[in-house]
């Protein structure tokens, strides 16, 4: 499903043979942060340019972005029609907007219609979804992947920062392999019925106690099948 490059069979990106199964993580994770439930969040357009807004920023800073964009314009084709410098001015507090800015414009630029949709993506399978959006300029895996995960349910697991560090650093997931070839691993590893549930408790662990540094091993409910824990 996902255009990636193909993960090869050195040790370096082998899963650790110390690895708790994914079933415990998952029970484990549950657990501590609780079972999430899906809900649909926006319409895939609106999501993506939500997952565009929200990255390298903090999620307060990403609504207030997102809600400025859309009061300032009222239509995603007006902002495809304005000026970059009107677009970085409007999602400024966000940060990074000299980057953002031109991206969003760009991928409105690239749909079709008077009004730009991404509704297409919603009689797609999940392969040809994923292809489809990362043909959109600017467009990666993980930014797809949210697009499909968290407007459409769709099993396919986003892999930030916080669930590569952690899948990593409990051995599902080779020192070595990328976060971009994490993802059909991730997903194939979790199953449909958790790919939402171990990206959402795996982004809450990161953040809260699987720190890129210094890592709260000593208060994680994790430590007793990580193979890493104490070693950062």
């Amino acid at each position: 499903m996902w255009q990636t490059a193909a993960v090869s069979s050195d040790a370096d990106n082998a899963a650790d043979s110390s690895a708790p199964d994914i079933g415990t993580v998952i029970a484990i994770l549950d657990d501590v942060y609780g079972r999430p439930v899906w809900e649909p969040r926006y319409p895939p357009l609106d999501e993506l340019v939500y997952t565009v807004l929200s990255q390298n920023t903090a999620d307060v800073n990403t609504v207030h972005s997102f809600t400025a964009l859309r009061e300032r314009f009222g239509s995603w084709a007006a902002v495809r029609d304005a000026d970059v410098e009107e677009i970085e001015a409007t999602i400024k507090r966000g940060g990074l907007a000299h980057t953002k800015a031109p991206r969003i414009k760009a991928i409105l630029a690239a749909l079709d219609g008077s009004e730009p949709d991404l509704s297409v993506v919603e009689t797609m399978d999940d392969a040809d979804a994923v292809q489809y959006l990362t043909g959109l300029p600017g467009v990666g895996p993980k930014t797809a992947a949210c697009v499909l995960m968290f407007s459409l349910g769709r099993p396919v697991m986003p892999v930030d920062t916080h669930v590569h560090r952690v899948a990593r650093r409990l051995g599902l997931i080779g020192p070595r392999v990328s976060a971009e070839a994490a993802h059909p691993l991730l997903t194939g590893m979790a199953g449909p019925e958790n790919v939402y549930a171990v990206h959402v408790n795996m982004v809450l662990h990161g953040r809260r106690v699987c720190h890129a540094r210094r890592p709260a091993c000593g208060e994680c409910a994790l430590a007793g099948v990580c193979p890493s824990a104490g070693l950062a």
